[in-house]
């Protein structure tokens, strides 16, 4: 997927960004504009889907959430078993049906009509079968932000980045984004890294599970050939393994001052 349309992204920083006086943005303003273009892939990938398994070959499951249904590779989706309805204590009316999670599947690969993915088992849950159900819920998606990774040996305080890309993400009513300072203050104290979230898996997930969040959006900051990148991968809380990523050099400072957020100070970094 390219960029998004700019009218999206005006949709997205409605009511939270305003044009201020022409200066020269920071650094953290740029990237925080950088990631506006997108976030809207973010959003995609966590929108609500429902449908049905349609296959079970071994720990491949086929869903029938094809690209018509919205289905994408990198999305997460809860696999569950419908079991007895239950109902109003006085009224006797049906009020819906209890379900049992069984684990999850990850989407590798999307055809027209359905979709493939590796299925990741739930402790003690029986194995999916035809019919059971697969989604991604209405509700907000709870995620955690790290620190931004500057592999660019820059100076520039960076800081508020975490903060930017959770007012862009929150906006989208898709995801609910833990407290940055929190997050922040995790990884001061030593108790895990940036570079163990994006490495080893089984540190991204038990950090992921203290924070209580479906996974981790995680910014790096790199250099090619004079060029600045921001690259934002969203992990897995479940398997610890990279969803979804995307790569777009920075905005120059003249575009990312046009977006700055209202509240924020004059950029010093």
């Amino acid at each position: 997927m390219g960029r998004a349309p700019a009218r999206l992204v005006v949709a997205l920083l409605a009511g939270g960004l305003a044009l201020a006086a022409p200066a020269a943005a920071g650094l953290a303003d740029r990237v925080g504009a950088t990631f506006v273009l997108m976030a809207a892939d973010f959003v995609k990938a966590a929108h609500p889907l429902e449908g049905l398994v349609v296959s079970v070959d071994g720990d491949l499951i086929y869903t029938d959430l094809g690209e018509a249904a919205g289905a994408q590779a990198g999305q997460e989706l809860t696999v569950f078993r419908t079991g007895e309805p239950f109902h109003h204590l006085f009224t006797g009316k049906m009020l819906g049906h209890y379900e049992d999670v069984l684990g999850w599947v990850q989407i590798r690969r999307v055809d027209k009509e359905f979709s493939e993915g590796v299925f990741i088992p739930l402790r003690d849950r029986p194995r999916p079968q035809v019919a059971d159900g697969v989604r991604i819920s209405r509700g907000r998606i709870r995620i955690a932000i790290t620190p931004v990774l500057d592999l660019t040996n820059g100076t520039a305080d960076v800081r508020r980045v975490p903060y930017l890309i959770a007012s862009v993400l929150e906006r989208s009513k898709r995801f609910q984004v833990v407290d940055p300072l929190a997050v922040s203050d995790m990884f001061a104290n030593g108790t895990v890294s940036i570079e163990q979230v994006l490495a080893r898996p089984e540190r991204a997930i038990r950090v992921a599970r203290n924070l209580e969040v479906s996974g981790w959006l995680v910014p790096v900051l790199l250099e090619r050939r004079g060029v600045i990148y921001l690259d934002t991968t969203w992990i897995s809380a479940v398997t610890g393994m990279a969803l979804l990523s995307r790569r777009l050099p920075l905005l120059s400072g003249g575009v990312a001052e046009e977006q700055r957020f209202p509240w924020e100070p004059r950029p010093e970094d």
